[in-house]
């Protein structure tokens, strides 16, 4: 862990509100070796980033998340999305447990490590009891913004395809500011543009 990322998090991230600038390590699957970046190197290039907090390598249910991510890299690169995953163990640990569990085979998006739970902490999801990170999911948006979270405890996987129509449905409206998306939407299907002539009036606005 940089040293300077719990110098740098102070307070907690908060919805709406813009995300305080980090430094991490990382396991790097696609290269085969050990990097280090920070959250402002990806926005500044004009990216979406997730981050995807997991209890822990070497886990049960985490290898099958972190796959089903993997599964989705297209759809991510499509999206102009990074995806960076989290957890409490080393950049060695990363490395050992990618290169041994076949569900993470097809893995190639960096993998951070948060040993001093920093990270986790700014994004309210460390337990201190274990040390480790709940199931938390965050999309910050180009300018830094924090759009979405959602949080698990441990013994839930969470459904990659829910977080695709999330990050589908904020670029939608960061080019569309003045709409809104209804449940359950997905491109091409129609949205909200909310006024004082629907209200009360949803339905309609929705199947005419």
């Amino acid at each position: 862990m940089n040293p300077e990322t719990c110098v740098m998090l102070s307070g907690k991230a908060a919805m709406g509100r813009k995300v305080s600038d980090f430094a991490f390590e990382t396991f790097n699957p696609a290269q085969g070796g050990f990097e280090d970046h920070s959250l402002n190197e990806y926005l500044q290039k004009g990216h979406w980033v997730v981050i995807f907090f997991y209890p822990a390598d070497f886990t049960f249910v985490c290898p099958t998340e972190l796959a089903d991510l993997a599964d989705q890299r297209k759809k991510f690169q499509e999206l102009g999305v990074e995806v960076i995953s989290v957890s409490t163990d080393t950049k060695f640990a990363h490395m050992a447990w990618q290169r041994s569990e076949k569900f993470l085979e097809d893995v190639k998006f960096q993998m951070a490590a948060d040993g001093t739970g920093c990270i986790s902490r700014y994004f309210g999801v460390y337990d201190e009891a274990s040390g480790t990170a709940y199931r938390g999911t965050f999309i910050i948006s180009p300018d830094g913004t924090l759009v979405s979270a959602e949080v698990n405890l441990n013994n839930v996987g969470r459904n990659v395809d829910e977080l695709i129509r999330k990050l589908e449905a904020n670029v939608h409206l960061a080019k569309n500011p003045e709409q809104a998306c209804p449940a359950r939407w997905k491109p091409g299907q129609r949205t909200l543009r909310p006024s004082e002539e629907i209200v009360g009036k949803v339905w309609g606005a929705l199947k005419l």
